[in-house]
């Protein structure tokens, strides 16, 4: 059997994790000079993380670093177990690019040693939803070949979708211009961005006022759900619980049968989508574009 790992920007619960025998690895971050690790809420408390986000803080994130992969993959490979990491998207840190070049380090220590390591082209709960259809197939007793066979077949399946209330976040991470975020901020332009197939943030949309652009992200997903109404759906926030149940019932409302499940944004996503993100994942019948 393998060891299935990820790290904390799947945003899953950590229960959940722990339940499912499945490894992380922390991200870092910053909030006023203090530094903190991104344990899914293990050591900080989400709710007060929220808090200070929505009075203007602005935290600072540091990707996972090849020294730290490498001792987090150490124990499986030097125990002789295969490892399967499932990660956050290339397209948005350097992190994978870590974990790629910690796995090359340990194989020459470990020739033998049998690592996997799988960029989901995805963030927040879409990275999570991925890791739990490898919880799925790893428990249906899919072998590893299989499991990154369909995951890697399957990634861009992924839809993802999200609204932030205020572009300053985004801004601040050098995801939008300034003059993007401050007509926006003017304007009161709610965008709706995707991620695109090479894992990288895009705008797809503008859309006036703040419930517009809920209805809006609720429409893109009743659309995809169709391919598979039975399946479970994601959505998340940082901390609007409001705005993510006016998503959740306006699909309800035309979906009643949907299985959604609402859960919070993370540290590390939260640090660059401010307070009021709202996010949600769905498998699509066809490849995203």
């Amino acid at each position: 059997m393998y060891q299935l790992l990820t790290d904390s920007a799947c945003d899953l619960p950590l229960a959940t994790l722990t339940e499912k025998d499945v490894g992380i690895v922390s991200f870092h971050f910053e909030v006023e000079g203090q530094a903190l690790i991104d344990d899914l809420g293990a050591t900080y408390d989400i709710e007060t993380f929220y808090a200070r986000i929505k009075a203007g803080v602005m935290p600072n994130t540091a990707q996972i670093n090849v020294g730290e992969y490498v001792e987090f993959f150490r124990p499986y490979v030097a125990a002789g177990t295969p490892i399967a990491y499932v990660g956050f998207s290339s397209g948005l840190s350097g992190s994978f690019s870590s974990a790629t070049q910690a796995k090359a380090m340990l194989l020459e220590e470990y020739p033998d040693a049998e690592i996997r390591v799988i960029d989901t082209l995805a963030a927040s709960a879409g990275e999570g939803r991925l890791v739990l259809e490898a919880i799925r197939l790893r428990d249906a007793g899919a072998s590893l070949d299989e499991l990154e066979q369909w995951l890697v077949a399957n990634r861009l399946r992924l839809q993802q979708w999200f609204t932030v209330d205020s572009l300053d976040y985004l801004y601040h991470g050098g995801r939008v211009s300034r003059t993007a975020a401050t007509l926006g901020t003017l304007l009161n332009i709610k965008p709706l961005l995707d991620v695109d197939p090479a894992g990288k943030l895009r705008m797809v949309g503008k859309v006036r006022a703040r419930k517009k652009a809920l209805l809006a992200l609720a429409d893109k997903l009743l659309a995809a759900l169709a391919s598979d109404p039975q399946q479970p759906l994601l959505i998340a926030t940082s901390g609007d619980w409001d705005a993510a149940n006016i998503v959740r019932d306006h699909i309800l409302a035309q979906a009643p049968d949907a299985q959604i499940q609402v859960g919070p944004i993370g540290l590390t996503i939260a640090s660059h989508t401010g307070f009021g993100c709202v996010a949600a994942f769905v498998m699509g019948a066809a490849d995203r574009q």
